[in-house]
């Protein structure tokens, strides 16, 4: 896939669908039925549609996918999540439809369900080890009460009142994990620290209570005062995961202007999968978006009416 948007990738469905196939079945068709590989028969004046040989079913490269079903065509959904992947502070749901010529309503639907290819289902492992630091701290996601309409204004929300708290984890020179947590407590942060950080790991932290116990359970945990406007000390910091932060947060804040608590979760991981598949690592547009498409399998695009079950 070209970084032009003017490859016919984006351009074409068909031609969009016959890349798909060859990123997602490199050995031939495989059944999202019965997972049989290359005993597909493809069905004569229905481009892309084959039968499988084993059990009888018939079956495209969109069947079991987030693009199943979608009226959308192919093309679309391959150009957003190419904007998204190549986009590093992410790219609003406005600005998309006027680019994919879509209405604004799909669009904001075919960007969450990116997102949502963009989330892990099953982290492979934890961060960090003997050996490797991990750096751990939270922000606060909302917006500034003297920035509200003199109406809405809360005296009260201070600090992270009136706001939703979002917890990270971040490598150095590896990955971020980010959690959309109800509050910032050591009985909240504790059981994702020990879920998702290698004991052997050396934990850095800002000084809060939260940590004080937590990091008593990893092989060395060290702190930095920022009341007292300490930032290094030794390989002692957590610039690592402010850098991460600073991303997160123009990206919500210059971008997207305002991000609802019930789909903050999907932002985090938008973020997070960026992150973790950047060019620092190796990782360029292409093989970003390449990466993405690895992740629409086995989430199947559904709706749901208040007074209805998901359908299709």
């Amino acid at each position: 896939m070209s970084n032009e948007l003017s490859n016919p990738v984006f351009q074409n469905e068909a031609k969009a669908r016959k890349w798909l196939e060859g990123h997602l079945w490199p050995d031939g068709p495989i059944c999202s039925h019965c997972g049989v590989i290359g005993d597909g028969t493809p069905i004569d004046g229905r481009p892309g549609l084959y039968q499988c040989n084993a059990c009888r079913k018939q079956f495209t490269v969109m069947t079991g996918t987030l693009f199943e079903r979608s009226h959308i065509p192919l093309n679309k959904w391959l150009m957003c999540a190419f904007l998204m992947c190549a986009s590093k502070k992410g790219m609003s749901a406005h600005q998309m439809h006027r680019m994919l010529g879509i209405s604004y309503k799909s669009t904001w639907f075919m960007c969450h369900r990116i997102r949502e290819a963009m989330r892990e289902g099953k982290f492979p492992g934890p961060l960090g080890g003997e050996g490797k630091i991990v750096e751990a701290d939270e922000t606060w996601i909302g917006g500034k009460e003297r920035n509200k309409h003199v109406g809405k204004r809360n005296k009260r929300n201070i600090g992270g009142e009136g706001k939703e708290a979002a917890f990270s984890l971040v490598e150095r020179g590896g990955k971020v994990r980010s959690f959309h947590v109800p509050e910032v407590s050591g009985k909240t942060l504790r059981p994702i620290l020990v879920a998702q950080v290698d004991r052997k790991s050396t934990l850095m932290t800002d000084e809060g209570g939260q940590y004080y116990h937590a990091g008593k359970e990893f092989n060395r945990h060290e702190t930095i005062n920022h009341s007292a406007d300490e930032y290094v000390r030794g390989d002692a910091y957590t610039n690592t995961i402010e850098g991460y932060f600073s991303i997160l947060k123009r990206g919500i804040v210059g971008t997207y202007h305002h991000v609802s608590q019930q789909h903050l979760k999907r932002y985090l991981a938008e973020f997070d999968f960026r992150y973790n598949e950047r060019s620092a690592l190796g990782v360029n547009d292409k093989a970003r978006a390449g990466r993405l498409l690895k992740g629409i399998v086995g989430k199947r695009l559904t709706y749901r009416r208040p007074d209805k079950t998901a359908h299709s």
